[in-house]
Parts: C-alpha cells; sequence; structure tokens
C-alpha cells in the first residue's frame, strides 16, 4: 500500500523526472577539430588563452583589360611630280592590337578610308610595291611587315607596303591610284 500522502507523491515524481534528465546528461562535450591538422581549436572561454587574432586578406588580381587601339601618326613624302601634286600628307593608322586596323588620309580633297594589316614574312606580294615606287634594287626587309589600302569618294585609291621596326617607327611606300608615289615615315 502507498503510505505517502498525495503531496509526497508529487514530490517523489519530479526528483525522480530531474533524477532522469540529469542522467541523460554525460560528462562529455563536443570540441571542433582542425581539418587541416586533426587537432582541436583552441578553446574560447573565459580560461582560454588571449592572443592577439589576426587576419590575412587576399585581394584577388584586376582583371587585365584589353589593350586599347593605338594611334600611329604617319607622314607620306611626295617623290614624283603626280605626288607633288598633294604635297606632303598625314595619315592615321588607328591599331586594334590584333593585327589589323584603321587607314585613313586626306588628299586632293577627298577622305580615303581602308584597313592596315600586318603580314607575315612569307607574304608573296610583299616589296611588289617598294619596287614600283623606288625602283627594283635589292633590299633587305626587316621589322615587321604590313600592307594599307584606302578608297576614296572620288574614286582614287592607294595601296602601300611599310616596316615596323620599333613600337612607333617604321617606313614604307605608298602608290595612288592616278600614278602618284609616296614614301612613308611612322612616329
Amino acid at each position: 500500500m502507498n503510505t505517502h500522502s498525495p503531496r509526497t507523491a508529487s514530490r517523489l515524481a519530479l526528483l525522480a523526472a530531474c533524477a532522469a534528465a540529469l542522467a541523460g546528461l554525460s560528462a562529455c562535450y563536443v570540441v571542433p577539430i582542425d581539418p587541416r591538422t586533426g587537432q582541436a581549436y583552441p578553446p574560447h572561454g573565459l580560461h582560454a588563452a588571449r592572443e592577439p587574432a589576426s587576419v590575412t586578406v587576399v585581394t584577388p588580381p584586376a582583371p587585365s583589360a584589353p589593350p586599347q587601339p593605338g594611334l600611329l601618326s604617319v607622314r607620306l613624302y611626295p617623290l614624283n611630280p603626280q605626288a607633288n601634286q598633294g604635297g606632303m600628307l598625314t595619315a592615321i593608322v588607328v591599331d586594334s592590337h590584333t593585327g589589323r586596323g584603321s587607314f585613313t588620309l586626306a588628299y586632293l580633297g577627298d577622305t580615303l578610308q581602308g584597313e592596315a594589316t600586318r603580314v607575315d614574312a612569307n607574304y608573296a606580294a610583299f616589296g611588289r610595291l617598294h619596287n614600283e615606287v623606288l625602283g627594283s634594287a635589292a633590299r633587305n626587309f626587316s621589322g615587321r611587315r604590313g600592307i594599307a589600302n584606302a578608297f576614296g569618294s572620288k574614286g582614287v585609291n592607294v595601296q602601300c607596303e611599310y616596316l615596323i621596326s620599333g613600337p612607333t617607327l617604321g617606313t614604307g611606300v605608298c602608290l595612288f591610284s592616278d600614278g602618284a608615289k609616296y614614301q612613308m615615315h611612322f612616329g
């Protein structure tokens, strides 16, 4: 028989519930492990050693911007009586750093527009314009080779060959469809 009063029984039930809850707790605790070293991370409590924290900030490199187009100024000097009518000319080459660019010049009141293209040493036609403008003499072509062509609204066109020997230096020749012959100087 139960000799305990209802009050005592409820106290015993509460005491049993508390004992069961305490029995569920263990003396173990979870410690985070550093996956790089396999060691426990240092404790971060009141008794942990106080060391100054350091933070390393790694800045990713800035994306490289594509090269900006270069602007080359070219002077054309007359070499024959037909070219003397046009006088000294100035051309502009916008180099897109892809082996191609635009080529623009004014000639006898017309604006001629076209393109300039680099060619390799095996380009079979290179040298033909040099021979037509300067005469057929033995030449040693050194430097980066290129050709340029332009056309104007009045029906005149120009063909040029050039050699680039430095970042903005070079020489070449131009032959206009009206017979004018010019020598080119870059820079």
